[in-house]
């Protein structure tokens, strides 16, 4: 499938926390790639196991729902494979050995894209608290792209032992949630996105239909569609551009005529990253590029 005159995907991969967490943020894009013929893997790296408030409710009686609510939606999503990893939900760390079966994922699979969820996304306006693991499994998805499932010698064993060749994906898809960014248009899928997302009986009724609407009639508007999925895309298949030289500062006139002048300071162009700006799909704001 063409995503745009540079890139090309023929497989994607996303790496989430829990089931129902692919449903919510990025189910219209991928059902509208597996249509397109794009192969796409779901990596749920949690059981899903501390969704519930039910005091009768057990952990492993839990995880084996969502586990199956899980299976079901990405079959109505046309997901070819639902690889779970099957850490503890509420649990989760970018530990190494996370981050190493994650790693083996992307090399098995070898996806042109991955999709994850920003990291640097920690609290929305309007009162919600980001849950930690989605925070450690986009921090992960990262570090699988550097270094983990790019490079040789980075968990060795994955290329000498279990002959999985390094792989370095084309592009990553962060979610933003409506706040800027490229969007896709995913006017054509939000009916089978609804369809699967209420599949996940456990965590959410039919009123979550609405919401989840508006919110893509929001983000599809920005860019001039009836629904959007919007996304920060990171091009990794491309040259860093090349690096600015540090400004340095003029010398005050007839410095040089002084004894013991001062050499000149260098002082580099710095920048702090921006906040994430996914602001929990109530408000979109920002303008968007347009993108298929």
């Amino acid at each position: 499938m063409k995503f745009d005159k540079d890139l090309v995907i023929e497989r994607a991969m996303v790496i989430y926390a829990h089931p129902d967490d692919a449903e919510f943020g990025v189910a219209g894009t991928v059902a509208k790639w597996a249509k397109a013929g794009v192969e796409v893997t779901y990596c749920m790296v949690t059981n899903g196991a501390s969704g519930s408030q039910d005091p009768d409710m057990t952990r492993e009686k839990l995880r084996d729902t969502r586990y199956d609510e899980q299976r079901k939606a990405a079959k109505i999503l046309g997901v070819k494979h639902v690889v779970f990893l099957g850490y503890e939900d509420g649990y989760l760390y970018p530990t190494l050995e996370v981050r190493k079966d994650v790693a083996r994922q992307v090399r098995i699979h070898k996806p042109d894209v991955i999709i994850a969820m920003d990291p640097r996304f920690r609290v929305a306006d309007e009162g919600y608290i980001n849950h930690p693991d989605h925070i450690a499994a986009g921090e992960v998805a990262l570090r699988t792209i550097n270094p983990d499932a790019s490079t040789r010698q980075m968990f060795p064993e994955l290329w000498r032992d279990e002959k999985l060749e390094p792989h370095k994906p084309k592009a990553l898809f962060l979610e933003t949630f409506g706040e800027g960014g490229t969007v896709v248009d995913i006017s054509q899928t939000m009916d089978t996105k609804i369809k699967a997302l209420l599949v996940h009986k456990s965590q959410l009724g039919p009123e979550a239909a609405g919401f989840i609407r508006d919110w893509n009639k929001r983000t599809g508007k920005s860019a001039g569609y009836k629904f959007g999925e919007s996304y920060k895309v990171i091009r990794l298949d491309r040259e860093p551009a090349a690096e600015t030289k540090p400004r340095r500062r003029a010398r005050p006139a007839g410095a040089a005529s002084r004894g013991g002048a001062r050499a000149r300071r260098s002082v580099p162009r710095t920048s702090r990253p921006r906040a994430a700006g996914a602001r929990a799909a109530k408000r979109s704001g920002a303008r968007a590029r347009r993108s298929r």
